[in-house]
């Protein structure tokens, strides 16, 4: 099963995380398989950068974690 959910990429006490695709089973850091977005905690900057590709992933059985559930909700973005 496929999920989108967020991965760290970071330097130190500088977080920063990309919205990525990936296989429920394998590690969001390096096993993902598309990046779709990013999300800046610091400025709570979110992005998804096609939001086409999300809609097909989202209906092709694809689920989203409970984090990027609720930046999507809280950002009004229609899927």
């Amino acid at each position: 099963m496929l999920k989108i959910r967020l991965s760290r990429t970071w330097k130190r006490n500088s977080p920063f995380f990309k919205v990525v695709l990936t296989e429920h089973t394998q590690s969001a850091k390096s096993g993902y398989k598309e990046i779709l977005g990013f999300y800046n905690p610091i400025t709570k900057e979110f992005k998804l950068t096609d939001l086409d590709k999300v809609k097909k992933y989202i209906s092709t059985w694809t689920q989203f974690s409970p984090k990027v559930e609720k930046l999507i909700k809280d950002n009004n973005i229609a899927l």
